[in-house]
This record gives C-alpha cells, structure tokens and sequence, in this order.
C-alpha cells in the first residue's frame, strides 16, 4: 500500500537491523517474487541483495526470513516491477494504487463503510479478483475470490492481499482487529505452521476460496486517521503487511462476552488468552492500555450474574455461586458482601 508519488529508492537498513528479531516469514514467499521477476525477463538479484537474501536462502524450502528482510524485498521488487500485486494478477498495478485504494476510503463514518469501499474499488483496478466484505451473524469475513488460476503464485497473492486489508483495517480503526481464522484453497504448504504468526486464529487449507474472520462489532468502530495521518503512513506504508498491529479497542468487549457466555472456561488468564487468541501476557497488557483488567472485569461479570440469578430464580445460593464463577459458597459470599455491602440472602430479600 505504497504512496501514489514518483517511484524513489528508499534507505536500505543495514545488515544488522534487517536480520534483528526472528526469522519467520517463509522463503516460499519470495520465490513467488522472483517468478514474477522472471516472468517480465527482470533480475531480481539487486532486489535481493537489498534485503540481505541470499541464493542459499532460496533454494532451502524451509528457508525463513526476517520481518525487516520481507519490508525490504517486498517495496524493492514492487518499485522494479512497478506492480504492488507482485505479479499475481493479469494486469499490474502500478506503484501507488494501494495508496490511492487507502485514500480512496479515509473519510469513511466506519471501518465497515471503509472496507467495502476499498474492496469495490480493488475490483475495478484488479477484475480477476473480488473482495468482499461478509457477515454472517456475530463474525464477519473478508473474502477472496480468483477469477483466474494464479498458478504458482496463488500463495503469495492470498497472503500478501488479505494481510494488506488486515493491516489497513488496523490502521483505520487504530486497533489491532483479532482474527478468528483464516481459509486457502490450496493444501498445506511445508511451511503450514508460519501461518499461526500471519495470521491469527486456526487456520484451513483446501478451501473454497481465500478469507480472514473476525468479530463483526469491529465494523461499527469508526475510521480514526485524517489526511495528515494517512500522508504520514504512506511514506512506510509496508510494516502495516508484516507486523501485527498491538491494540485492541474490542478487547473489553470480547473478554465481557467471554466471560459471560463461557464462565466455566475462562477461570484464569490462561484460559481465557486461549479462548481470545492471543497470550496471557498481551492479554494483561492490553487490557491495562484499555483502562481495565482482568480481575474488574471478572468481578463485574461474576457480580451481574450472581445479582441476575439472585432476582430472577429461587435457586440455592451454593448453585448460584457456581453458576458465577466461584468455587466454593463461602468465597461467593465474601466477594458478594465486598460488592454490596450486603450478604446474598440479604440482597436478595430486600
């Protein structure tokens, strides 16, 4: 999603800090670049160099490299090939057309509105290929469907698309969007497991066509940037496809609806981060960057639950207790006093 200026070489990181941090992207990404330099008659061997990758590298099928080293080869080869679809679709798109789909769609109300803007106009610069925003209930999808057998590239082009739109979502909304899966229709690659860092959530080979998932209340979050932000983000637009955004501005809201419909799965954080796709520790740190933690938020559900079932019901207050979370009568009614004031039986007949 490079910006719509003349093309200019940008400063290549040094050595160092393109081989810093770890090597996961897999090298089958980038032979998919060269095929797309070999099929315009191109070298790529000076796009390479840049990105510190060498031959060795290319011809190991499990070859991994850097986040840094694909930011790198990606910008380099899209300005050789003036083609930021790299090659995936019968028709180049010249450099800056991500940038000019980006723009296209800043002045959204939500990102709902964004996203199927952006998809409508991706069709009208690529027509062998449809994106499409999907609700299905509570889970929204974005769909990829080819028009055309991509070949050896189908990979690349459903990778590096879908983390695209992924990426600029994030962006748009400044929040990280949790994915709930993602679908390919190709097998498994060798290199399979190097999904789980690309994409969130389980993923599934050999499907109908190529989407992500994720919770559909994120399209209701309005669009955050304005036309300074966006000038600003289109001088390094790239990371945006290789790193994962960190906030999260639905996460209190997932974690409440969590702990609301599974309360007997979620009694601990590492429960609960299983359940939310993501780790415990990124778990406590995002809620503290919301303003929140885990124990408020188990407090306030325990503590609705208990009060609901308590109006609501005749139920003994040993079940009510466990229905909210607690393990045992006695610690309900010691955390039941402390919300209160007053003992369950109390609250409830008053």
């Amino acid at each position: 999603m490079p910006q719509a200026t003349p093309r200019r070489l940008p400063a290549t990181p040094d050595a160092t800090q393109l081989l810093a941090g770890p090597a996961l992207t897999p090298i089958a990404l980038i032979r998919a670049m060269v095929m797309a330099f070999d099929a315009r008659g191109m070298d790529p061997s000076a796009a390479l160099a840049q990105a510190q990758i060498t031959p060795a590298q290319l011809r190991n099928p499990t070859g991994r490299i850097t986040a840094a080293q694909m930011e790198v080869i990606s910008g380099a080869a899209m300005r050789e090939l003036d083609d930021e679809a790299l090659g995936c679709f019968a028709r180049p798109l010249p450099w800056g057309s991500y940038g000019l789909l980006a723009r296209a769609s800043l002045s959204s109300p939500t990102l709902g509105v964004a996203l199927k803007r952006w998809c409508r106009h991706h069709g009208l610069l690529a027509p062998d290929a449809t994106l499409a925003v999907e609700v299905s209930g509570e889970v929204v999808s974005i769909a990829l469907h080819l028009h055309r057998d991509p070949g050896p590239m189908a990979e690349l082009c459903a990778v590096s698309l879908l983390r695209n739109i992924h990426g600029l979502a994030s962006w748009y909304v400044d929040s990280r969007i949790a994915l709930l899966g993602a679908q390919f229709p190709y097998a498994a690659p060798p290199h399979a497991e190097a999904y789980a860092v690309l994409f969130d959530g389980p993923t599934r080979f050999d499907a109908e066509h190529a989407a992500i998932h994720f919770d559909a209340r994120y399209l209701s979050l309005p669009v955050r940037r304005d036309e300074a932000a966006m000038n600003q983000l289109l001088q390094r637009a790239l990371p945006l496809t290789v790193r994962s955004y960190r906030r999260d501005r639905l996460l209190v809201q997932r974690v409440r609806q969590m702990l609301a419909s599974r309360p007997q799965d979620a009694h601990n954080a590492n429960d609960l981060a299983a359940l939310l796709n993501t780790s415990p520790r990124t778990l406590h740190r995002q809620l503290k960057d919301e303003g929140a933690s885990l124990q408020s938020l188990k407090d306030e559900s325990r503590r609705q639950r208990a009060t609901e079932m308590l109006l609501r019901t005749k139920r003994p207050i040993k079940q009510v207790a466990e229905a909210a979370g607690f393990q045992n009568e006695k610690s309900f009614m010691r955390a039941f006093k402390g919300w209160t004031g007053k003992s369950p039986g109390e609250w409830r007949g008053q």
